[in-house]
Parts: structure tokens; sequence; C-alpha cells
């Protein structure tokens, strides 16, 4: 069985950043898959369900309300393994393109109160399993540790 392409990636040299993952054309329409990780794999702990389930319904809220994104918004989740997000949009981009959006989208995450869109037991299947303090300190983070000055190294796969 071939290997999927997202294990070919060395994830020891891996760091925080955005990433291209794949781009998968459907009919005329290309779909780009980003690699937003939050955490270096292997060398630091993993997020804990609860922040990672505020931090996805937050992220959708953000995106699917977006003027200019949300018709192009197909997905935003986290990995499996804990340590970001998958965001797939309709379109040709790269992880420079994505910038001002994934910073305003963590901005928005740093910053919320209140109450968690969806984590109602009507609207989520787990609706208890939140931490919204963990998601705004997790989203300081990466802002003020990757997105606010991103290096070129953090925009593309180490080789």
């Amino acid at each position: 069985m071939d290997k999927i392409a997202s294990f070919t990636i060395d994830h020891i040299r891996l760091q925080p950043g955005v990433y291209v993952s794949r781009r998968d054309t459907i009919g005329s329409e290309v779909i780009t898959t980003f690699d937003l990780r939050m955490t270096s794999p292997n060398e630091e702990p993993v997020m804990n369900t609860a922040e990672v389930h505020t931090i996805e319904h937050l992220g959708a809220t953000f995106l699917r309300n977006h003027p200019a994104y949300k018709d192009k918004t197909v997905y935003f989740g986290p990995m499996g393994c804990r340590t970001g997000f998958y965001l797939l949009l309709a379109g040709a981009y790269t992880s420079r393109d994505i910038l001002p959006l994934v910073t305003q989208m963590y901005e928005f995450i740093r910053d919320f109160k209140g109450q968690v869109p969806g984590a109602d037991p009507k609207d989520c299947g787990n609706y208890l399993d939140m931490n919204l303090g963990m998601a705004n300190y997790l989203a300081k983070r990466y802002l003020e540790e990757v997105l606010y000055d991103i290096r070129e190294e953090r925009l593309v796969y180490p080789a």
C-alpha cells in the first residue's frame, strides 16, 4: 500500500508554521489543503482535546462568516495528532496568500470571550469538552511565536 503524502513529511524537523499540505483538483475546482501547525511534533506536548475542540468551533465560525472566504471554506478541523489544524479552501493558494486570513482567525480566537458558538447540547455531540481559556492562550502563542513574524522556512515543508 502506498504511503499517503502527509506521512512523507519529516515530522522530526517540522516546526510550527503555515504549510501547503496538498492541492487537489475536483472537476474544474482546485482545493488547497493547509497544515496550520501549532506545536512542534514529537517535541512539545500535544494540545488537549478541550482546547482543540474550542479552536475548531471558533475557527469554523470565523471562517464561515468571513466576507471573502465563507464561500471558499471547505473544511477547518483538527489533526488527529493534536499538533495543529487542517484548513481546506477552494482555490489555488500559497501559504503567504492566506497569512492575513489565518492571522485574523487566530486573533479572533485569542480575543474571544463568552459562550463558544455551538457549545450547546442541541448543536454539538460533546459540548462540555471545551476550554476557552486554553484556546485563547494557544492562539496568542501561535500569533506571537509564529504568525506575526513568520520566517520563510515556516511556510514550506522541510525537505
